[in-house]
């Protein structure tokens, strides 16, 4: 793949910051978008916008056909049987949501278990919270072990007939864990547990399989695989969906209302009330257009060459501790904690010099106290980012050990 080229459909990488290159290494945060899903935008906006599914003029029919066509997409993205398996969602934290106030308030009760990780961002655990304290589920967390992998030892023992649930990250924002999903869905499957798996570090970054991972949840955002923000997906299996009461009430999701009551449209209306984000939706349809044309498989192995790189380089800064796995298969980012700098100290350290990096607790305040460190400075790669970068990161990272001294 000639990756130069491909990062040159970014017209946002082609800048400087404070007098330096632009060298981004927040996509964990909120990936880039190619001109492509920009053109996009703009075609919409300036040419179809409407209202989709309630007109029959032609611009809500222009509208509505790209608006379906991406529902269809995102189920061949990830291999769901139907794209009806489809909800378009605000992000990987209203999927969630979703899911535990519909399925998770129709079917746990006291007594039952919701396992999740020690590695859960906030957006897999507060749902969680909130559903345990109206339904007296108990929540239990698989722990994390020092080199920021899941103590799977203790997996039998959590794993009981009373999880109904197991909900866990696909792939670590604050480790670049990748947990082994199909065998924990295994796992799950055999003691009868609904499994939700969070993707919103995975799809975009790797080839996903929703059947062949056995899931029956999937969420995942559209801002973090190059399409807008304030759009994503939640898959779900179908008898599962078809079981499941509305969360939102109004327009689009309704079959028929009186003053007295009202019945619902089947899955995937049924979860999608009001005018939804049509240009976001549209917008992350061109999104996996173009990832599919560079091809998961050679963006994973980008990712993966990124990553290990970045460890093996970074782990000769002194004063340096590396979170998450230091050597085999990871995500694409590297979170890291410097003896002599606080991470928000760090961030803006590195911004002088053009280096845009995420410093904080990264909404994993579980996590941070696990590893007892106040926070981590985290660079996250993506397909457009260079060798010569993390070149650039680490000279800045030996600058900051100079100044910061």
């Amino acid at each position: 793949m000639d990756w130069h080229r491909i990062r040159s459909d970014f017209p946002i990488l082609d800048q400087q910051v404070n007098g330096h290159p632009l060298v981004y290494l927040d996509s964990a945060a909120s990936s880039q978008k190619p001109r492509a899903v920009i053109q996009t935008l703009t075609h919409y906006y300036e040419r179809d916008n409407a209202n989709v599914h309630r007109a029959l003029h032609e611009l809500s029919n222009r509208a509505t056909e790209a608006f379906e066509a991406t529902r269809g997409k995102v189920a061949r993205l990830i291999g769901a049987a139907s794209e009806d398996e489809i909800i378009f969602t605000r992000g990987t934290t209203e999927g969630i949501n979703l899911v535990a106030n519909t399925w998770g308030t129709q079917n746990l009760r006291a007594g039952d278990v919701i396992l999740l990780t020690g590695m859960e961002h906030h957006s897999n655990l507060v749902p969680w919270h909130l559903l345990a304290q109206r339904t007296g589920a108990t929540l239990k967390h698989i722990p994390v072990l020092d080199d920021g992998t899941l103590d799977l030892a203790q997996l039998d023992t959590l794993l009981t007939e009373q999880v109904k649930l197991f909900a866990f990250v696909h792939v670590s924002n604050s480790l670049g864990t990748i947990n082994p999903a199909k065998e924990l869905i295994a796992k799950a499957k055999a003691v009868g547990a609904v499994t939700l798996l969070d993707g919103a570090q995975s799809v975009g970054h790797m080839p996903i399989d929703v059947q062949d991972l056995g899931c029956d949840f999937l969420a995942f955002s559209g801002h973090k695989m190059c399409g807008p923000t304030g759009i994503g997906a939640l898959y779900g299996r179908m008898a599962l969906l078809e079981s499941m009461p509305p969360w939102h009430g109004g327009g689009e999701m309704i079959l028929n209302v009186t003053l007295e009551g009202s019945t619902y449209k089947p899955p995937p209306h049924r979860f999608e009330a009001g005018t939804p984000d049509i240009s976001g939706v549209i917008g992350l349809g061109a999104a996996i257009d173009y990832l599919q044309a560079i091809g998961l498989e050679n963006i994973q192995r980008h990712d993966h060459n990124l990553a290990n790189y970045a460890v093996q380089l970074m782990g000769e800064v002194p004063g340096i501790r590396i979170l998450g796995p230091l050597s085999g298969h990871r995500g694409a980012l590297v979170a890291f904690h410097l003896d002599f700098a606080h991470p928000h100290d760090l961030v803006e350290f590195a911004n002088s010099h053009g280096v845009a990096m995420r410093g904080g607790h990264h909404c994993t305040q579980p996590l941070m106290r696990r590893f007892k460190v106040p926070g981590t400075t985290r660079a996250s790669f993506y397909f457009y980012n260079t060798l010569e970068e993390i070149n650039r990161l680490v000279e800045v990272l030996h600058l900051a050990r100079k100044f910061f001294a």
